[in-house]
């Protein structure tokens, strides 16, 4: 048997799907950084890089596993043949 709720109920949760929505979409409302921010994004912890020595250490990694030099970005495999 389905419960009917009462009216002031339904009001009361189609304004929290209401006051829901409005947050999630101001949520999303970003401008673009301003001359004065810039700097925070330049700096080196910013990047999707991320630090260079750690970099460096997972393209070794990468390039021992696939018993290849170079093979970063190029065709190839790691049998050596191009």
């Amino acid at each position: 048997m389905v419960e009917v709720k009462p009216v002031a109920a339904r009001r009361r949760a189609a304004l929290w799907v209401l006051i829901a929505c409005g947050q999630w979409v101001s949520g999303c409302a970003m401008s673009p950084p301003r001359p004065w921010e810039k700097d925070l994004l330049a700096r080196q912890e910013m990047s999707f890089e991320g630090d260079d020595l750690d970099r460096r250490f997972r393209q070794h990694v990468y390039a021992s596993k696939e018993n290849s030099s170079g093979g970063n970005g190029v065709g190839g495999g790691g049998c050596g043949c191009n």
